[in-house]
């Protein structure tokens, strides 16, 4: 059993975010090892806002590209394979948009948070236990594995204040559109055919970054 999660990559590494998962899949076919493959809801434009697994990619970036094409490479070599997508990860302090609030907050970090970038968040622990039942299980194909909530970049940053005791009046608030930033702006990870499938309840963000 292995679970696959390429981290985020520019230039040179663009190519092995599609290669190397591709590779790591004709190895697991051969010989006979499940494999799931985490990738990203970059794959979509935000065009539709709402994507359920049905739904084609249409990546914006190369970064979405990427994990587009190592999606497609994967279950052409390995069609038993999962391919899991998931939203922004959110876990106990470390992850970097927890790390961007606490330094917004602390005023050691310029910038914004965004009003009109929307995503999905999922807590580490839920997904981690998501993850492991999905390899457990022998579904195969495409499934998301994203938070119940859809909240923009600055109500999540002002929630993690909430939730670590910070002052989320001083977190600055700001529009992406418009701004040079490239990438989606309003994506929508629909999980519910997959939490289906699953014990593991994928909370929402405005739960778990409120209750324990």
């Amino acid at each position: 059993m292995l679970v696959w999660h390429p981290r985020s990559a520019l230039g040179l590494l663009r190519t092995r975010l599609r290669q190397g998962p591709v590779w790591l899949a004709m190895a697991a076919a051969q010989h006979g090892i499940r494999l799931v493959h985490v990738s990203s809801d970059a794959v979509f434009s935000g065009a539709r806002v709402h994507y359920d697994e049905s739904c084609l990619p249409d990546p914006v970036t190369p970064y979405g590209a990427a994990k587009a094409a190592a999606e497609t490479g994967i279950l052409a070599v390995h069609p038993e394979a999962a391919i899991a997508r998931t939203s922004l990860i959110i876990g106990h302090g470390r992850s970097a948009h927890e790390q961007t609030v606490y330094q917004l907050a602390a005023g050691t970090r310029a910038g914004a948070l965004f009003t009109d970038d929307v995503r999905c968040p999922v807590y580490a622990g839920d997904l981690a236990a998501a993850l492991l039942e999905l390899a457990s299980l022998e579904t195969a194909g495409i499934h998301h594995l994203a938070g119940a909530d859809a909240v923009s970049r600055f109500e999540l940053g002002t929630l993690i204040a909430g939730r670590d005791g910070l002052d989320a009046s001083r977190l600055p608030a700001g529009l992406r559109a418009g701004s040079p930033l490239p990438g989606a702006l309003d994506v929508r990870l629909d999980s519910r055919e997959t939490q289906k499938k699953l014990r593991t309840t994928l909370r929402g963000v405005r739960e778990f970054c409120t209750k324990p």
